[in-house]
């Protein structure tokens, strides 16, 4: 019998094959990933320097206890170069696997800052778990850092840093952080607690090149001429999703791997899940809608085609010091958020054209309202 293969170990792909087991012991089951193939939290990056947790620390399981927790085959340190869909078959080099259904699991990548300057190539960015180890190793020492984005990933790793003992600088190209997913009231508190706990921010700040500075430091130049040096760079512009090995298959992909609701590809026994695809056209690469899809993917691999339901789900922004909690209104919704805000937090809700609660915003003492807001939320899918 031909295995399952899935192509990836992340949190999808782990989480995907743990589903799995639970339904089905006896199918052969492949995973195959360009990294150690070692578990971890992916959540956990943007908070562990805080916590002095090293990359040894986060990693739960090495590929040999997943092997054996899953039993399951797992390639590290493997790259599929290309998938033959018609003869259901991958090749690895000069080798070829057959599968009886394929998963892609890809993740998604960092956006490239593409900035000039002789230090440019020193500008990091952490999306897995080599990452962090590479940034742990970089700013052991140092003192000085500077973050590129104050999106979601920009914000938790600057209050991670700050928290940490670092001094941070974060450098964001709008007037408020967060603002892609925060409403203005929301992003404009989280802008000024960052600073009040000692971020030091600078926003309506765009980052135009990154040049060596004295003493192994790197200089930072802004669009307004002004220059800041620091001891290391981190980018949290966001991130893009793998798409050019379903793209290459004859795959339908759009921003991400386009699949509908039983994470079905346009292609015959390819299913997608996580960061590089989009259900029914909802790109969401946080962690709860990764979970719900892998549980109801497990069901139909399993046996039993499934549908998956995503439930509203909040956007919880770790950082603990100044709490901000989103569920945001349904891509394009129309509306208007309404609310209260008071020098203890900020209660918002979206009202849609029909005056149905579909979203809210919290933030600071305002938190402790998720659960009782999320109870009267209509399901996303």
């Amino acid at each position: 019998m031909n295995p399952i293969i899935i192509i990836g170990t992340g949190l999808a792909g782990y989480t995907l094959a743990r589903e799995f087991r639970k339904l089905d012991s006896t199918t052969p089951l492949t995973l195959i990933t360009t990294d150690d193939g070692g578990f971890y939290s992916k959540p956990m990056l943007s908070s562990a320097l805080s916590q002095n947790k090293s990359a040894d620390q986060l990693m739960s399981q090495d590929a040999v206890a997943m092997a054996n927790t899953l039993q399951a085959t797992i390639l590290a340190h493997s790259r599929v170069d290309s998938i033959d869909p018609a003869a259901h078959t991958l090749s690895l080099g000069n080798a070829r696997m057959s599968y009886s259904k394929l998963v892609l699991a890809l993740g998604a990548t960092p956006r490239d800052p593409q900035l000039p300057g002789s230090a440019a190539d020193r500008i990091m960015h952490v999306n897995t778990l080599a990452d962090y180890r590479v940034f742990r190793d970089t700013i052991a020492g140092k003192k000085r850092i500077a973050i590129i984005g104050g999106g979601l990933i920009g914000c938790e790793f600057a209050h991670d840093l700050n928290s940490a003992g670092f001094e941070v600088h974060l450098l964001h190209p709008a007037a408020q952080v967060l603002n892609r997913l925060a409403p203005e009231d929301v992003a404009g508190w989280l802008t000024a607690k960052l600073g009040d706990i000692g971020v030091r921010m600078h926003t309506l700040t765009k980052v135009e090149r990154v040049d060596e500075g004295p003493d192994n430091t790197l200089a930072v130049r802004f669009n307004n001429g002004e220059q800041l040096v620091v001891d290391a760079v981190l980018s949290a512009i966001g991130l893009v999703p793998q798409t050019a090995l379903a793209e290459e298959a004859g795959l339908q992909t759009g921003h991400a791997i386009t699949v509908d609701t039983t994470l079905a590809t346009s292609v015959p026994d390819i299913y997608a899940l996580g960061d590089c695809a989009a259900v029914n056209g909802l790109w969401l690469p946080y962690v709860q809608p990764i979970m719900q899809a892998a549980r109801a993917l497990a069901k139909t691999l399993a046996g039993t085609p499934t549908e998956v339901a995503y439930p509203a789900m909040p956007v919880i922004v770790k950082t603990p010091r100044c709490p901000v909690v989103i569920t945001p209104p349904p891509h394009g919704s129309a509306g208007q958020w309404q609310g209260e805000t008071t020098p203890e937090g900020i209660n918002l809700t979206h009202q849609d054209t029909t005056g149905s609660t579909n979203g809210f915003a919290l933030a600071g003492n305002a938190t402790s309202r998720r659960q009782e807001l999320l109870k009267g939320l209509s399901a996303w899918l």
